[in-house]
Order: structure tokens, then sequence, then C-alpha cells
């Protein structure tokens, strides 16, 4: 039975309208005030009081590093994690003392990282419900104690599948948000097929349970453009769809586009097509011998008004 023109073409206008709407809410861009510190990796007696902290910004200091391995950093625990950054500056009394400081900070604490005691650190579970169980266990502890409001998934050398990642991770989330321990997580991957594998298999699972990527944009070449950056971060912005993909830089001089070459550059751009997602830098240990000039201009540009 053939049906009325009119009929058809306001169906076809509702379900434009429809799509239209629902393509606006699940893509429309926009800026934040988010500014993220990584600390304490390199004992250098950094403390949360030496790094500048504009009241304009949300601020997120991250402790460097849980590991789950046993205090020597020799053998890898199955998911009972021990304190590995520099706790005589960073302690549970100087985490509360920033925080009642500062309403604007926030304090999480980094899993894995890179190394531990000159070796790789290694995601190296044993099973998926042994890790998962003792994880929970060790890091509510941890963040109980600490006072922490979340948690960063750093790490970059695996001895399991992308799918035991996924699982783990996203579970120990998951479990740490229904149980009120965190208020956020976030996951810290760079541009290497190995780490990208597990982190987009997280993401692809989990990803509606992790609030920031901290892409390691510092990762790349450094002789990185202003143009091949912002060409990265949309990269890496459609691999991680819908997330809140964030620019960063490294003081360590490690690599990636650098202040001194244009960062800030990159990210009037971003900010003017309302895509700054927020910034974070590696690390205040490294800031400290500049006087955390470069934090002081990332948050002076993430706090004008957007």
């Amino acid at each position: 039975m053939a049906v009325p023109k009119l009929k058809v073409v306001i169906t076809l206008f509702f379900l434009q309208a429809l799509i239209t709407s629902h393509t606006s809410i699940q893509a429309a861009p926009s800026n934040s005030d988010i500014f993220r510190e990584y600390i304490g990796a390199e004992f250098n007696n950094v403390k949360f009081s030496d790094v500048p902290i504009n009241p304009n910004v949300e601020f997120h200091f991250l402790l460097s590093f849980a590991i789950d391995y046993d205090t020597s950093g020799s053998s890898s625990t199955n998911g009972n994690f021990n304190v590995f950054w520099d706790t005589d500056n960073l302690g549970a009394s100087q985490v509360s003392a920033i925080k009642n400081d500062h309403s604007n900070v926030k304090v999480g604490l980094s899993l894995g990282g890179d190394s531990v005691n000159s070796g790789s650190a290694y995601f190296n579970p044993s099973s998926t419900d042994s890790w998962v169980s003792n994880a929970v266990s060790s890091l509510t502890s941890i963040i109980q104690q600490y006072n922490l409001d979340g948690i960063d998934i750093d790490y970059e050398h695996f001895k399991s599948d992308p799918n035991t990642f996924s699982e783990c991770i996203g579970r120990l989330i998951k479990t740490l948000k229904d149980n009120g321990v965190i208020q956020y997580a976030s996951i810290a991957p760079f541009d290497d097929d190995e780490v990208q594998s597990h982190y987009l298999a997280l993401w692809k699972s989990y990803g509606h349970l992790i609030d920031y990527v901290n892409f390691q944009f510092y990762a790349y070449d450094q002789s990185t453009t202003v143009s091949q950056f912002i060409d990265y971060f949309k990269t890496q912005s459609s691999n991680y769809n819908g997330g809140k993909v964030l620019a960063s830089f490294s003081t360590d001089g490690s690599g990636g586009l650098s202040p001194e070459n244009g960062f800030f550059t990159a990210c009037n751009r971003l900010k003017s097509e309302q895509n700054l997602h927020g910034i974070f830098v590696w690390s205040a240990d490294d800031s400290k011998k500049n006087g955390f000039r470069y934090e002081k201009q990332s948050q002076a540009l993430l706090a004008i008004p957007h």
C-alpha cells in the first residue's frame, strides 16, 4: 500500500532531526581547564607546594608510581601494589595539606610506569580474577591511606595479551568506582604498536569508565612540528573516540613538541577549534630546575575563559 507523500516527508524530517541531534550530542567539541602533572618518580625532593597552582584550573597531581612489584622492585606480585614514589616529600600529610590549601587540587596515583629497580616494569598477572582481587584490595588501602582521588594507568611493558589487560584494568576501575574509592580514572598510552594494542582493547570494552586519556605526545620524535602535533592529536582523538585526549609535553628533554618549539602555538590552535581538553606534563621532578615556567604558562592558557 502506498504511503502518503506528506507522511514520508514528515517522517524523514523527524528522523533527520533525531540523527542531527544525536550526532551533535556525541561529537560536540569542548575545551576544558584540566591541568595534570606527574610527580615524585625521580626522588629529587620536589614538593607539592613547590609547584605553582593557578586557582582558575582544575589541577591534578599524579603520584608516580604505585607498582605491583615487591618493595625491592625485583619481582612482580600479581596485583599487590607497593608505593614507589618519594613519600618523604609526598606523604599522606602533604597530600592533605595541598588539598586543604587549594580547593581546586586533586591528587591521584599512577600505576606501573616504565621501569622499576632499573628494569622494565611489566604488567604480569597470574590470572585475571586473582590480579583484580589483589589490586582492588592493595590499591584501596593505599588510596585511603594517602587520601587520594583517582588512578592513572601507565603500564608500558606487558607479559599478557591485550584482552587480559583490558579485563584486569577495566574491572579494577569499575570496582574502585563502584565502591566509591576513586572519582576518576585515566590512561597514559603512547604511539607504539604493542602499547596501543593493549590500551585500545581496554578502550573498546571499558572506555566509558575512563575520564581522561593522558596520551604521551612527548614519545614522538623531538623534531615534531606544530602541524605534525595537530595531526597526531587528531589521529589519537580518533583512536580514543569520545575520550578527553589531553595535550602533553615533557620537561626532561625526551621528545615530542616542546614549549620552545611551538607546543603552546599548537594548544592555542586546538583551543580555537574547541578541542583542547586539557594539558599534562611529565614531570614536576624535571620542571623544578626551571622554576616551573611552562606549568605557569600552561595553566594561564587553560584559565582563559572558553
